[in-house]
């Protein structure tokens, strides 16, 4: 029987969403155990508790070897400010465990990979219980820990992938939580940001996204980019002039990265699951 641990790196979820993602998994994933940690209800300030009590908790589920897999809350921000001290103190336990979530779990993500520790996945979290047809984001994380790979991403192939929050991407490219993306097909969504910033944070993905190319002399790089759903854009005092996929297609033109297409992730209900790497299954 899998044994989940939950747990919040960044902002903390409520007792009742806790109590409704519970009853769901008790309904239809009997096999499944999820074990919400209580840190997941602190409050400090805007984070799950203090910085302290989030690492202890992150690294308690992350060492306990009867822990099949960690799943994290929410996003919202925080989980960088404890990553790297978090990693160097994973113990061989969290060695073969999935880690999934997403948004500011990208941190994580990323800097398990980078240090190649679990299975990083971006994937729907237990707080997305509260969006409309949230149960169905749930099942679909349950499913893939079940061995049901049908809530994959479409276009998975034999391209190794990773997926990112764009602002998350953003931030950890030049940081010592940055993987190395060679090879690789890079997926971005993003949420209530005005379509100026969606420009300036491909201005800085694609340089530095270009770089990777730049420093390989055999040609290789990152396999292109594709982009997930931006949605809840704010409104501006004046209209931008470009769409999504147009400034993502700009500055992937610019930087001579290949533009994909759409990918099926998203700060919604429907956000698909990419588990970083080859997707097992496929």
């Amino acid at each position: 029987m899998p044994r989940i641990a939950i747990c919040a790196p960044s902002t903390p979820m409520t007792h009742d969403d806790a109590a409704k993602v519970s009853a769901l998994a008790q309904a239809e994933f009997p096999q499944v155990e999820l074990h919400f940690h209580p840190q997941c209800f602190e409050s400090d300030g805007h984070f799950a508790g203090p910085d302290a009590m989030r690492l202890a908790a992150l690294v308690e589920c992350a060492n306990d070897p009867g822990i099949d897999a960690v799943w994290f809350a929410r996003g919202g921000y925080g989980a960088n400010r404890i990553a790297e001290v978090a990693l160097a103190r994973f113990n061989h336990a969290a060695k073969d465990k999935p880690f999934l979530g997403y948004s500011d779990a990208g941190y994580l993500l990323g800097a398990l990979y980078r240090a190649n520790i679990g299975h990083p996945v971006h994937a729907p979290m237990p707080n997305d219980i509260r969006r409309e047809r949230g149960e169905e984001a749930i099942r679909r994380t349950l499913r893939w820990l079940t061995g049901d790979h049908s809530g994959l991403e479409p276009s998975l192939d034999n391209c190794p992938t990773v997926a990112f929050n764009l602002t998350t991407l953003a931030m950890l490219c030049g940081t010592s939580l940055m993987p190395d993306l060679s090879g690789h097909v890079v997926m971005v969504e993003e949420v209530s940001e005005h379509l100026y910033a969606i420009d300036r944070l491909f201005f800085h993905i694609t340089a530095q996204l270009a770089k990777v190319a730049g420093a390989k002399l055999d040609g290789g790089g990152i396999a292109g980019l594709r982009l997930g759903r931006v949605s809840d854009v704010p409104e501006n005092d004046r209209p931008f002039g470009s769409g999504p996929e147009e400034i993502a297609r700009f500055w992937c033109e610019r930087h001579a990265i290949p533009f994909l297409g759409l990918a099926d992730i998203g700060h919604d209900a429907a956000n698909r699951i990419v588990p970083f790497g080859l997707a097992a299954g496929r």
